[in-house]
């Protein structure tokens, strides 16, 4: 397959500019999905009769095909960025409250009964002991619904709404390799930096994870 760096050249601005609407339409969902999850999932580990009902919405959710979920909700969002970034939100749920229920879960029992004898109450416990315990767990349901939203993101080109979904699409229209290949690197390469820094953001806030590391 030949490349057309000529074209490539000359279509930087316009990737760069379909490349940060991408990121914005496939990272805004993660950030309301994880504001959604660490409550609802807090709800779950203390009420465990809620974790399974809520576990088979979001997975059954996740199974409706994005394209039907854009068609469904298009009717009442109309052709913008909400009609893409609604059924995100719902798919990230799927992989986010499993990790905040395990990340909480993780927590040992003797850790929860020196904070409470500590004088910890409930609402301080669970947010200077439990969620930073919890953080890896969490963040790596972050790492996988964040790669997850990414790819995703194209098919709302189809709507119109798709950032670098739009070279992919319009490449094979054009029957023009270069501009699929493109959009679709660009995509991947968002994908590992993003995860990329997921990973340090997870260092940064679990340094006795680095010092323990050191010490072994």
């Amino acid at each position: 397959m030949e490349i057309d760096w000529g074209w490539i050249g000359e279509h930087v601005p316009d990737l760069t500019d379909r490349g940060v609407i991408h990121l914005r339409l496939s990272l805004l969902p993660v950030v309301f999905g994880l504001v959604i999850s660490l409550p609802l999932g807090v709800l779950c580990r203390r009420f465990g009769w809620l974790y399974p009902p809520t576990l088979t919405i979001a997975n059954v959710l996740y199974a409706i095909p994005s394209l039907a979920l854009y068609m469904v909700f298009i009717q009442y969002t109309g052709v913008n960025a909400s009609t893409v970034m609604i059924p995100l939100t719902l798919y990230s749920l799927s992989v986010l409250v499993p990790n905040v229920v395990d990340g909480l879960g993780s927590v040992p029992d003797p850790v929860r009964q020196a904070a409470t004898a500590m004088g910890f109450g409930t609402l301080r416990r669970l947010v200077q002991v439990e969620l930073p315990i919890a953080v890896p767990v969490v963040i790596a349901g972050v790492r996988v619904a964040s790669v997850s939203s990414i790819s995703l993101v194209s098919v709302g080109q189809l709507i119109g709404q798709g950032g670098l979904g739009y070279d992919i699409i319009r490449g094979f229209q054009l029957d023009f390799p270069t501009q699929i290949l493109a959009g679709s690197l660009l995509i991947i390469v968002l994908a590992l930096v993003v995860d990329a820094i997921l990973v340090l953001v997870q260092r940064l806030l679990t340094p006795w994870a680095r010092a323990r590391g050191r010490t072994a």
